[in-house]
């Protein structure tokens, strides 16, 4: 089953061509989010994506398709419960928070522009009924 997910850009660093933001926020409030797919992502299953997007990846694509050369990982962090509590912080929000350093001249312009206002990650997922 294939899946995509979007998050809304969150913060642009124009001199820097930089951009940040949630790739995907799985809870709110201790409520699950229920994605446009009527999924739910599990924290292990998401961390566990993210970690592998963090090992094989790195890179940025443009609408999930050329990857050539669009842009380059520079953060990474998912914002698990356990994590928060760690960290001492509770954002009454779960999730996956990205940065990436946009090469691109077109995707620049597309992401100022507000043309691209989301990341959204594609992958592939198994589904199995939440009782």
């Amino acid at each position: 089953l294939g899946v995509m997910l979007s998050a809304t850009i969150t913060k642009i660093y124009e001199d820097q061509r930089i951009v940040k933001g949630w790739a995907s926020v799985i809870s709110e409030n201790g409520e699950p989010i229920i994605d446009s797919q009527g999924d739910i992502i599990d924290e292990v299953d998401l961390e566990k994506a993210a970690h592998d997007f963090v090992l094989d990846a790195r890179i940025a694509g443009e609408m999930h398709q050329n990857t050539n050369g669009v842009g380059r990982l520079i953060e990474s962090m998912v914002f698990s419960a356990e994590t928060q509590a760690a960290l001492g912080i509770d954002l009454k929000k779960t999730g996956w928070w990205l940065g990436f350093k946009i090469d691109s001249d077109e995707v620049w312009e597309a992401i100022k522009s507000g043309k691209y206002k989301a990341f959204s990650i594609g992958g592939v997922s198994f589904r199995e009924p939440v009782e």
